[in-house]
């Protein structure tokens, strides 16, 4: 029956049923009158200037609400009816259209589905209407690759390959004679752009590629020579995303007219940094709908299935697995359109925030799907189900677009660095206090009372709902913890901190969970505020979150503090390096061979 109605389906089907959605009306949540807002400087991401980053300013151990507090609403009504009109057609186009099994077994998307993509401008969402795109802004575009991370996350790696990254340096770096040359027969779909970062021998390590881009003589053209992975082609196989190709590509002698630099000479490792700082926000978006999608999965079995006499719904096993479950969508979707409200609203630093995203959202929704299949049972390991292809395409989520591992180290050591710049800001100010005395004594003895375990005063009231105090008192002293296990980081290891790799990944770990924290807290807030009919349901998510998430952030500062904890990290260096040596597993067979 579906083949049937896909074949039926023609352009101007679409193009009827575009039309008719334009005119749907839809509405705009509103901040609730008791949110206190707070005047947005200007700020930028090098470690000594000051920064309004809510994550950036945890390494210091100060609450900087203004990106996060109250939960962003940057959409206008014209913007969200304009948002409706492409989500109703778009969800109803994944639904009796694209088939995201044959997708796989074709190792492509099928002809119709990407005419019908192409029809509705998915590969140009973000590019400029006067470009032939749909101009959407990043809140706007996440809100469209959720619908599509619900479905087919193997179509959402096409669509997001080729715009999140693939010419989004166009995008942001571009003169308007390369967009008006390039962007056209991109956002149509005519032409497919890719990113070509990896080398074979230059992955998480970006700044060690070896391709080259040699100028002219006449300076005319650039010369490239080298080669990429992993790039949009003719397709490699692998484990999952198969319908979104992957290949290598080689530049010998490849000749590229000088107008196409993009950025300035010299500075294109930045501008490749940008491009993934800037193309990470749309993953949790997608990744909270794949959630969205196996949660509904999950529920639908553990209602209907009965063991026992009585429906795994009613057990306690079956349901803490969906109550972590629907917490870990709440955050992965909070933390999605704080970080692309934060770029509509021109917020210069949200690198942290983006990469804690990534890190958060693939690892949350591996869990949700993984625990999905687990409810399902035997049911869930079949192909059949559609969890399994799920399961597999989520993998390569934790690898891409920087590795949570190399993000973790980013994330510690950029926080870091900047509380280490902070920190010696104030040695200098105190030597030569200029009149500052009020403020050197505040910032010490906020330091002083956090060496001795006693809250600063940091608060979030008249910001936070007063349902969600005892929440919001767990994230300010959650932050005390932090600036005080950050503090005797560097001043027992200095610069050699970025050598304990073990204390970052916890000190990351923290910095997440504080984070998420936040997203929550203010989200709910929202809800309660509004008085929405699932205010009352989002305030337990929010309590049962910030409770558990306090307990993690506490137990990974200890870690980060005890000589117990460092005598297992120093074990289990001796373990890896001795299994590395032995080139595998070195302890002895139990039976002696």
């Amino acid at each position: 029956m579906l083949r049937l109605i896909r074949t039926r389906l023609s352009a101007s089907w679409w193009r009827q049923l575009w039309a008719q959605a334009l005119a749907t009306p839809h509405f705009r949540l509103t901040s609730p009158p008791y949110y206190i807002t707070h005047q947005k400087g200007r700020y930028s991401n090098k470690a000594n200037k000051e920064s309004t980053s809510f994550v950036m300013n945890l390494f210091n151990g100060k609450l900087i609400p203004d990106n996060v507090f109250p939960f962003p609403a940057v959409l206008s009504m014209e913007q969200m009816q304009f948002l409706q009109a492409l989500v109703d057609p778009c969800t109803r186009f994944f639904k009796e259209v694209n088939d995201p099994v044959e997708n796989e077994k074709l190792e492509s998307i099928e002809k119709t589905t990407l005419a019908g993509l192409k029809e509705m401008g998915a590969f140009g969402l973000q590019v400029p209407e006067e470009l032939g795109g749909v101009g959407l802004t990043n809140t706007q575009y996440a809100r469209m690759v959720e619908v599509v991370g619900v479905h087919d996350l193997g179509v959402g790696i096409s669509l997001g390959a080729h715009q999140s990254i693939g010419f989004k340096g166009i995008l942001l770096f571009g003169t308007q004679s390369q967009k008006e040359k390039y962007l056209p027969k991109l956002a149509s779909g005519e032409t497919i752009a890719a990113f070509c970062l990896t080398e074979p021998s230059s992955g998480s390590d970006a700044a060690s590629i070896k391709t080259l881009a040699e100028l002219s003589e006449c300076g005319k053209f650039y010369t490239l020579n080298g080669g990429k992975i992993w790039i949009s082609g003719p397709p490699e196989k692998k484990m999952g995303i198969k319908c979104s190709n992957t290949a290598e590509v080689h530049f010998d002698n490849v000749k590229v007219p000088a107008e196409n630099l993009l950025g300035e000479l010299g500075k294109g490792f930045l501008v490749a940094m940008n491009i993934l700082n800037n193309g990470r926000f749309g993953m949790a978006s997608a990744l909270a709908g794949t959630m969205r999608g196996v949660i509904v999965k999950a529920v639908d079995h553990a209602a209907n299935r009965k063991q026992f006499g009585d429906k795994i719904s009613n057990y306690g096993a079956i349901q803490e697995k969906v109550a972590r479950m629907a917490m870990l969508h709440y955050v992965t979707e909070s933390m999605a359109y704080v970080v692309s409200a934060n770029m509509d609203m021109k917020v210069p630093d949200y690198m942290l925030e983006a990469a804690i995203s990534k890190i958060f959202a693939s690892e949350a929704a591996w869990h949700v799907t993984d625990e999905c299949i687990q409810v399902l049972g035997g049911m869930g390991y079949m192909q059949e189900a559609g969890v399994e292809r799920v399961l597999r395409d989520l993998r390569i989520f934790r690898i891409f677009e920087g590795t949570n591992d190399i993000l973790r180290l980013f994330v510690a050591l950029t926080g870091i660095e900047y509380a280490g710049v902070q920190l010696k800001n104030l040695r200098t100010t105190v030597m030569n206090p200029s009149g500052k005395t009020e403020t050197i004594l505040k910032d010490i003895g906020m330091r002083a009372k956090r060496k001795v375990g006693i809250p600063t005063g940091l608060s979030l009231e008249g910001i936070v709902h007063p349902g969600l105090d005892n929440s919001a008192y767990l994230v300010t002293r959650a932050i005390d913890l932090f600036g005080e296990a950050i503090e005797s980081l560097l001043l027992k290891y200095g610069e050699k901190v970025k050598d304990e790799q073990f204390h970052l990944k916890r000190v990351a770990d923290a910095a997440i969970d504080i984070y998420g924290m936040a997203v929550v807290i203010s989200r709910a807030s929202r809800s309660l505020s509004l008085g929405q009919p699932t205010a009352e349901h989002e305030k337990l998510l929010c309590q049962t979150w910030s409770h558990e998430a306090f307990e993690r952030v506490r137990e990974n500062l200890r870690a980060v503090k005890s000589s117990t904890w460092n005598q297992s990290f120093a074990n289990m260096k001796l373990i890896s390096n001795a299994v590395v040596r032995n080139q595998g597993i070195l302890a002895a067979h139990p039976l002696g061979f």
